[in-house]
């Protein structure tokens, strides 16, 4: 399965001069955590990410705007420098020269690059111009249609394989498919989405690696964030 089989298509997109308030209250209204910056031609300038907005609200010099974005965003990111921080415009608070792939990359490829770059999407781009806008959630629904179709001769053992594992997680720690998803190719296990503490990261894995014909486990699930206490 490829990009163009699981993107977002009707991708919501700011211009470099789009003031911050106005890219936050999009981010509100959409449910959604990060915003492509594009050219009146539809090339992809940049992104604005929570992260990027969050190293904003953590300079002490902005404490005016800082509720209104604080409430949207957990303060507990890691932003490391404030180069952005007062930034007032998408132009100035982008990502600049984003990761980016083809319609035609393979979801595997992509899976790969959010863990490398620790990004949470990925713009997907056709004739230098944006096409689309893949996630984790979009990845998550692609591995499952692949892994529920069909499978080609020879491959039965992998579907056993993961039907065994996921059964397990769900017995024995309460994971669910809803957050997490199992994908065998080979006899080669890869883990992935968002349990809820560590213990249960690796316990996951172990117990992947006991069941029956699994030569080796990936690990790429990520524990979630505790929520912010309310003040």
């Amino acid at each position: 399965m490829h990009a163009s089989e699981v993107m977002t298509r009707d991708v919501i997109t700011i211009e470099p001069k789009t003031d911050v308030r106005e890219i936050v209250e999009l981010m509100i209204r959409n449910r959604i955590s990060g915003l492509p910056v594009v050219d009146p031609q539809g090339r992809v300038l940049g992104i604005v990410s929570e992260g990027d907005l969050m190293r904003r609200v953590e300079n002490q010099t902005d404490r005016r705007d800082s509720w209104w974005l604080a409430a949207l965003f957990s303060a507990s990111d890691d932003s490391g420098a404030y180069i952005k921080s007062h930034a007032r415009r998408a132009e100035d608070l982008m990502t600049r020269d984003p990761v980016t792939v083809s319609p035609d990359t393979p979801l595997f490829r992509i899976a790969q690059l959010l863990e490398k770059h620790h990004i949470k999407r990925v713009p997907v781009v056709e004739g230098g111009k944006l096409a689309g806008i893949i996630s984790r959630s979009n990845l998550l629904h692609g591995f499952s249609v692949t892994h529920t179709q069909s499978q080609p001769a020879g491959s039965a053992s992998d579907a056993d394989i993961r039907r065994r594992i996921m059964d397990a997680l769900e017995e024995r720690f309460e994971i669910s498919d809803n957050m997490t998803n199992v994908v065998v190719q080979d006899g080669v296990v890869d883990l992935w989405g968002i349990v809820d503490s560590e213990s249960q990261r690796k316990a996951a894995a172990i117990l992947a690696e006991e069941v029956d014909s699994v030569k080796s486990v990936n690990n790429h699930l990520k524990v979630m964030k505790a929520m912010p206490n309310p003040a």
